[in-house]
């Protein structure tokens, strides 16, 4: 499950890579469909990520409002600073956590370890489909979203 968190944060550095190719207006553009523009797209995606993460851990959400002169390098640094907390923590997972039941303060139910990780992994793939959508209405390939050829299993036997 680890791998598939390391894939979507390769997908997301490119991701901020091909938009600082994009003029400042794009990256601010509402789009129709997702949450908004491709800036609050990325961060969306890392809040979210960094909430649930936190969630699992019992820890308080930490709440970043996204404001309209938020740039694609202050949005960059903050998914940065999240991630290296959430890989600290990943470094620690043990399949022996998936059934284990935890709530979060924005809901009132209840969900496993397990379940939620793998939301967050959804979750980041489904956006990042709606922003090759979006990318490719301007024009511009978008990154690929394959996960073959990656080096991510090299490891595996």
């Amino acid at each position: 499950m680890i791998t598939m968190f390391q894939y979507n944060w390769m997908i997301r550095e490119e991701w901020f890579e091909l938009c600082k190719q994009m003029p400042t207006e794009e990256l601010l553009r509402n789009r129709i469909g997702g949450v908004g523009s491709i800036l609050y797209t990325l961060f969306h995606i890392s809040d979210v990520e960094y909430s649930w993460i936190r969630g699992i851990q019992g820890k308080p959400d930490i709440q970043v409002q996204y404001k309209n002169d938020m740039t694609l390098q202050h949005v960059k640094e903050l998914s940065d600073r999240w991630l290296h907390e959430t890989k600290a923590f990943l470094q620690t997972w043990s399949d022996d956590f998936d059934r284990d039941i935890v709530t979060v303060p924005w809901s009132e139910e209840r969900y496993t370890k397990g379940e939620i990780l793998r939301h967050v992994i959804a979750h980041e793939i489904h956006h990042m489909g709606q922003l090759s959508v979006w990318v490719r209405e301007m024009g511009i390939n978008p990154i690929s979203a394959n996960v073959i050829g990656r080096g991510l299993f090299q490891d595996v036997k």
